[in-house]
């Protein structure tokens, strides 16, 4: 058993590695879905080569023809209804409440059972179709006909575009934020669908966020006597800071415990390499 283990984790890295759908025995052994992942925008990207859209701060969804998973591999178990005419197709999109509402989408998606009054909130905002042989050019057609074809309300094509230039670029990513978004994606038209993170996909926003695991909880002092301070947090490379803002009270009545993984916003980073700026954002489940 350990033996087919190991075949199918080397099987499934090798799928992963040229692109291909991985099966649902890559799912057991890897555990993370298969999805592609995306860099931060940076200077001397060819505009011309990539289609733009709103990055809807929501929860990753990956529908693999038969079950809803998350990024993380974990089912999600949304009403029999949400999926009932689902395609057999596999779909990648974003399990969004609105603009300004993560917290309101991912405490839905974490309930068990699932709640039907709250899940008639969620849409599923589709933005590429994994399974699809085509490049991105292709696989946009494709994907509009599928949820055309699909006539679900709660199932939504992203909207897809061009931009002439950086400050074409630059005035789009003002109105996302104006409106309430949380920033824009970059996809590359000539790209095949490939569960790795690579320039093919680029995030836009307005600052920068990461993940780093909480060390210690340390006590707060003055008005937040009692409650906690700031989270002591490390980073993936080993390097630890204080994080201390961002933070509803609630949040330091109940802070995120030790060991769990919080995301942070900040900008640029310090000549030792901490992050500049960094503001609690959210737990990541």
């Amino acid at each position: 058993m350990q033996r087919f283990a190991q075949w199918a984790r080397i099987f499934c890295a090798l799928l992963i590695q040229i692109g291909l759908l991985a099966s649902p025995i890559c799912r057991a052994a890897s555990n993370a879905a298969p999805v592609m992942l995306a860099n931060v925008y940076h200077a001397g990207v060819d505009l011309d080569a990539y289609w733009v859209s709103e990055k809807y701060d929501g929860v990753r969804g990956y529908w693999d023809g038969e079950r809803l998973f998350a990024r993380s591999g974990a089912i999600i178990h949304a009403p029999a209804w949400f999926t009932a005419h689902w395609p057999r197709t596999p779909m990648d999109g974003e399990l969004w409440a609105g603009r300004g509402k993560f917290d309101v989408a991912s405490a839905t998606i974490r309930q068990e059972p699932a709640n039907d009054a709250a899940w008639r909130r969620i849409r599923f905002m589709v933005f590429d179709l994994p399974g699809h042989p085509g490049v991105f050019d292709e696989r946009i057609p494709a994907l509009n006909q599928l949820v055309a074809r699909l006539e679900v309300p709660w199932v939504q094509a992203v909207r897809q575009y061009k931009v002439a230039d950086e400050a074409a670029l630059k005035v789009a990513l003002r109105r996302v934020i104006k409106d309430g978004g949380e920033g824009l994606v970059l996809h590359r038209g000539e790209s095949l669908y490939r569960a790795i993170r690579s320039d093919d996909l680029l995030k836009l926003k307005p600052y920068e966020d990461a993940e780093a695991r909480v060390v210690a909880q340390l006590q707060g002092k003055g008005k937040y006597t009692g409650m906690m301070g700031s989270l002591l947090v490390e980073m993936p490379d080993g390097t630890q800071f204080r994080l201390g803002t961002g933070f509803t009270d609630e949040q330091r009545r109940h802070p995120p415990s030790v060991g769990s993984q919080v995301t942070y916003r900040y900008r640029g980073m310090t000549p030792v390499g901490k992050p500049r700026f960094a503001s609690f954002l959210r737990v990541r489940e």
